[in-house]
């Protein structure tokens, strides 16, 4: 089992940087890939950036460049560091933690609740 809480959402202007911080509790925390999806009104949840247990990142492109993943897991936190922010970046975003594929968002075991991200122009 694990839980997750997201928090560092806010309201920004563009250009300006925010860090998410996605905070877990539970003991298979350090053996699974967390990644970072986001959502709009009327889409699906779409992948941003994911972590592996061993450290190695991947991340959608539109983002490459910009944002920054990393983990730490003592205490179990994983971080998204976003950079240059645009206004489409604008979105719900979440966490999630998988044994699978990491852009694959069905494969996903647990999610958090959602920090909302706000980007003006």
């Amino acid at each position: 089992q694990v839980q997750l809480v997201e928090s560092g959402g806010g309201l920004v202007q563009a250009g300006d940087s925010l860090r998410l911080s996605c905070a877990a509790s539970g003991r298979t925390f350090s053996t699974r890939t967390i990644g970072w999806f986001r959502q709009t009104p009327g889409k699906e949840r779409e992948f941003v950036a994911a972590i592996s247990r061993s450290g190695s990142s991947t991340y959608y492109d539109s983002v490459k460049g910009r944002f920054t993943i990393s983990r730490d897991n003592t205490p179990n936190t994983v971080y998204l560091q976003m950079n240059s922010l645009k206004p489409e970046d604008t979105a719900v975003y979440y966490c999630g933690a998988t044994y699978s594929s990491p852009r694959v968002e069905r494969l996903y075991d647990y999610w958090g609740q959602g920090t909302p991200v706000t980007v003006s122009s």
